[in-house]
């Protein structure tokens, strides 16, 4: 009899299927969900699809394809790609940062599970300008990328800009992966602290990186302190922050019970009217209730890369116990035509599906199967070798 993780891992990849379309994948795999191709969905869901064999290769190279025939003259890789809103002008949407990022990580990801280079070389000049792009987002030459405001994907919520953890992790990792390890390394003194202190977005009071920090007016910084849980994961994951650091992390997601009831909420703590961090626009959105949606509701794909961190961090028994709430998660539902929901997100309290959260969600299932798979090899894959 298999176990509930095993189980899990067989939906899991039920659902990646129903969100593999021909011209790659789509957000989610239902109809009334987000039925279109966005760029960090579609890597993200790779992370996992491409660990199951070859079944996944062909909308996985689709996705990168899609993106790569749709890049800006600038070097920009669009942020989503299909008319999955009627109120949007164009069936392109770009105003995205990291969307670049995980277009490159997404190649070097494709290279290392399918062994063939043969996507990337024929892509060489589409990602030699994406990674033009990315370097003139440096206004200070400083090496650390800087966004505006609602430019990833917490595209509503909250309000951060300048340089922000998520996005200097993830060009740590892009980086790396294409030899230039002196510039992430560079990126990772100072994010650290170790050098131009003023640039750090690590917090050693507090014992974990700031979502975001831009100028300091004498002594007043612009940044605010909420715990971003994607951006301090990624840190870990992609070797950003060092041992001791992913240790300090691992326990304040502990004691401040993010985790719970599964993991992972995507702030700590929500975000309130009144709060300095509050701003008007904040009630049109659906974050705008605390523990809902972004403002500290739980998002499975975020709980995939906090069993990556676990197993980065040698924590092999908690990865487990984790693993198993996350498929616990990821078995709740709103529809009872569907053995497993693999919800966008649930609740921060309850832990149940609510509002407008999609089932069938590609990352959902999708880092479910990448952090099975990183439970069984005890290994944070992708993210612990890079190809030449």
């Amino acid at each position: 009899m298999l176990s509930p993780a095993d189980q899990a891992y067989r939906h899991a990849i039920t659902a990646i299927r129903a969100c593999a379309r021909p011209t790659g994948f789509f957000a989610s795999g239902l109809p009334g969900g987000y039925e279109a191709t966005w760029a960090r969905d579609s890597i993200i869901t790779s992370l996992g699809a491409s660990l199951v064999g070859n079944e996944f290769q062909e909308p996985f190279k689709k996705s990168l394809e899609l993106l790569a025939a749709n890049q800006s003259v600038h070097g920009q890789i669009p942020n989503a790609i299909g008319t999955y809103n009627e109120d949007r002008q164009s069936n392109i949407t770009y105003n995205s940062i990291d969307s670049t990022l995980w277009y490159l990580i997404g190649h070097r990801v494709y290279q290392t599970a399918y062994n063939d280079a043969a996507l990337e070389t024929a892509h060489a000049q589409s990602i030699r300008r994406a990674l033009t792009w990315l370097s003139y987002q440096d206004p200070n030459e400083d090496c650390l990328l800087v966004q505006q405001p609602t430019m990833d994907w917490q595209d509503a919520f909250p309000h951060k800009y300048g340089r922000v953890i998520s996005t200097q992790a993830l060009y740590y990792a892009a980086l790396g992966m294409y030899g230039e390890t002196e510039r992430a390394e560079h990126i990772k003194k100072v994010v650290n602290g170790d050098i131009q202190q003023y640039l750090s977005l690590y917090d050693p009071g507090r014992g974990y990186y700031l979502p975001w920090a831009w100028k300091n007016h004498d002594g007043d910084r612009e940044q605010e302190t909420w715990f971003d849980t994607f951006g301090n994961l990624m840190a870990i994951v992609t070797g950003l922050a060092t041992p001791e650091i992913a240790e300090r992390i691992l326990s304040y997601i502990a004691k401040e019970k993010i985790a719970q009831p599964y993991p992972c909420k995507a702030i700590w703590p929500p975000i309130k009217p009144g709060n300095k961090e509050w701003h008007s626009y904040f009630e049109k959105s659906d974050a705008r209730t605390p523990y809902e949606y972004l403002n500290g509701g739980i998002w499975p794909f975020l709980g995939g890369f906090y069993v990556a961190a676990l197993i980065k961090a040698e924590r092999f028994r908690e990865a487990e116990h984790a693993l198993e709430c996350l498929a616990e998660a990821n078995q709740q539902k709103n529809r009872e035509d569907i053995p497993y929901g693999f919800h966008e997100w649930l609740h921060g309290q309850t832990g149940k599906p609510i509002g407008n959260s999609n089932p069938y969600q590609a990352w959902s299932a999708g880092m479910y199967v990448f952090a099975h798979e990183c439970v069984q090899r005890k290994t944070a894959l992708f993210f612990n070798t890079t190809p030449k």
